[in-house]
Parts: C-alpha cells; sequence; structure tokens
C-alpha cells in the first residue's frame, strides 16, 4: 500500500489509531500502545507527515533507526526518548531492524483539572528537535520501563473513579525523570555543551563586531540556534546548565557589555549607541540598561569618566 504524500492533521487519538491500522483506544484521550514482533509498527499505512493535536512520548526500548524530521533524517538507538507537543510536524519514522517501542499520546483536555496541564507546558524538551532525544541508561531504561508497564496495566484495566488520577501521576512522575535525565544528558555531554557556548559567544560578537545589528536588529535566539543547527529551546536548557542563562539572557548580556563599551571608549550619543546595537528605539535600550545595571547609560558614562 502506498503511502499518503500529503500532510495530515490529527485532531482524535481514535484517528491515529484507524490510521496506523491499530485497535480503537480505551480511553479516547490517552494511549499508550507497545510495538514489539507481535505488534511490528507498520508505517506504510500512515501519511508521510503528520501534526497532532496531542503530546506524543515515544520511547525506543529495542532496535535502532531514523525518524525524518522536517527536511533531515535523525538516528536514534535503543533507549532513547523523544517527546512532541501539540501541532509540531513529525515526518515517517523508518526502522533499520526490528523494533520495541512504546508510543503515548495524551490530549491535553485530559489533563484539564490538574495541576500537570499547566507544569507540561513547562517542561523544554518537548521543543526540542529530534536530533536532542534523551538518551537513556540501563538503569535510566528501567526506571522509565517500570513506569511505562504501570501506565499500560492501568489503560487496560476496568476503569473506575480513580483511573485518570493514577495516570496522571504516573505521567507526571514519567515527565520528573525525563526532566532529572535530561540534566544528566547535559552535565555527561558537558564537552559538547561547552563547545556550544563558546560557538555562540563567538557568533555573538561576529554579530555585534561585523555591524549586522544595523542591518538585521537585536540577534534573535531562534536565528543563533538556527546557525548552531539546535533548537531553540534545547540551546537555552544547555546554557542554563552551564551558566544559569537562557539563551535570551545571554543576548542580553552580550548587548549590555558591547554598550559599556561603547559608553566608555566612543563620544556616540546614546541614541547612535542604540542603533547601532539593533535597537529601534532608543528607549527600549536605556530601559534594558537599566535594567541590569541600575545606571541609565548617561549615568554609567559619567561614572565612568570619574575614574579616568
Amino acid at each position: 500500500m502506498k503511502r499518503q504524500n500529503k500532510l495530515i492533521r490529527f485532531t482524535s487519538i481514535a484517528d491515529v489509531h484507524q490510521a496506523f491500522g491499530l485497535p480503537k483506544p480505551q480511553n479516547p484521550l490517552v494511549s499508550l500502545t507497545r510495538f514489539d514482533k507481535d505488534n511490528p509498527f507498520n508505517p506504510d499505512k500512515a501519511p508521510i507527515y503528520d501534526v497532532l493535536d496531542f503530546y506524543k512520548i515515544t520511547f525506543i526500548t529495542e532496535s535502532s533507526g531514523r525518524l525524518e524530521y522536517g527536511q533531515d533524517y535523525y538516528d536514534f538507538k535503543e533507549g532513547s526518548m523523544m517527546f512532541m507537543a501539540p501541532n509540531q510536524l513529525v515526518g515517517a519514522t523508518e526502522y533499520t531492524d526490528v523494533a520495541s517501542s512504546y508510543v503515548m499520546l495524551i490530549h491535553p483536555d485530559f489533563l484539564l483539572g490538574y495541576p500537570l496541564a499547566k507544569k507540561i507546558k513547562q517542561y523544554g524538551y518537548f521543543s526540542y528537535s529530534v536530533n536532542e532525544a534523551l538518551h537513556l541508561s540501563d538503569n535510566e531504561k528501567e526506571v522509565i520501563l517500570s513506569v511505562y508497564r504501570i501506565i499500560e496495566k492501568e489503560l487496560h484495566s476496568r476503569i473506575d473513579e480513580f483511573s485518570q488520577d493514577v495516570v496522571i501521576a504516573q505521567v507526571e512522575l514519567l515527565l520528573s525523570y525525563a526532566n532529572r535525565f535530561y540534566k544528566r544528558q547535559f552535565i555527561t555531554r558537558k564537552a559538547v555543551n561547552n563547545d556550544l557556548l563558546q560557538k555562540m559567544e563567538a557568533l555573538l560578537d561576529e554579530y555585534f563586531n561585523s555591524r549586522q545589528s544595523l542591518r538585521r536588529g537585536i540577534p534573535t535566539v531562534h536565528y543563533l540556534s538556527a546557525q548552531l543547527h539546535v533548537s531553540p529551546g534545547y540551546l537555552s536548557d544547555v546554557l542554563r546548565s552551564l551558566i544559569g542563562q537562557s539563551a535570551q539572557q545571554l543576548i542580553h548580556t552580550k548587548l549590555i557589555d558591547k554598550a559599556k563599551e561603547k559608553l566608555s571608549t566612543t563620544p556616540l550619543a546614546v541614541s547612535e549607541i542604540a542603533y547601532e546595537l539593533g535597537f529601534e528605539h532608543p528607549q527600549s535600550f536605556s530601559k534594558l540598561f537599566r535594567q541590569k545595571t541600575r545606571q541609565s547609560p548617561l549615568e554609567f558614562r559619567a561614572g565612568f569618566d570619574r575614574h579616568r
């Protein structure tokens, strides 16, 4: 059967199950499917690209393969987890051998009335690209598997008044573990992440020194992450783990450093400095400068002049 070469938007979990030839979900707002030798994943029945109106958590327990994401392919390995938020474009998964995996779909409506409905949006890894997947150690893999088994058992048991509470508690536990394990991954990949930080700082220095800010304005997180080939959310989380600042905060730090340099070494007016740094309005520059230094640009310059 030839796959549909078009984008399909799935608004219900039942539609996803139907597209992949799966049984109807027992709960219309949440499902957990285990693919293995007895229940193999068959991408031939699905569209090449899809957009979901719900959260998707994929856990590859055995196998390797690649997932098409945008115009690129990304490899994944045994013990990988990928997190996708509603409205993300996802491509097809290609397995290089027999796969064993769990795929959980959670509609936002399932979380309504619970603190997790708000908290889930705070987990940055739902905005990571596929090449920034979570790679688990053997011990971490067993921890995640234990949570999945509880959820699986609960979803396939008789539904009662406590079922939703139990499933949501386990989902929250799963996400908390994922958050912890991502922090560990940042630490174990510290050399790589330090390189990312150095590249970002060099990119910012080049941006201001070559006066690109005059043409393009203040550098954005999206611009920098694109130059560094990582997602904006991943970039910010890596920086927080290294220096305690998000990507936006680091941009502001660099802006203020450059502003101080110009205020102390040139006779340029504050408005001229603001425009050179990419601000459309000098008032916006002065406001940011005061927020970061507790001084106005002119107060900083006057104080610097007194100490010459």
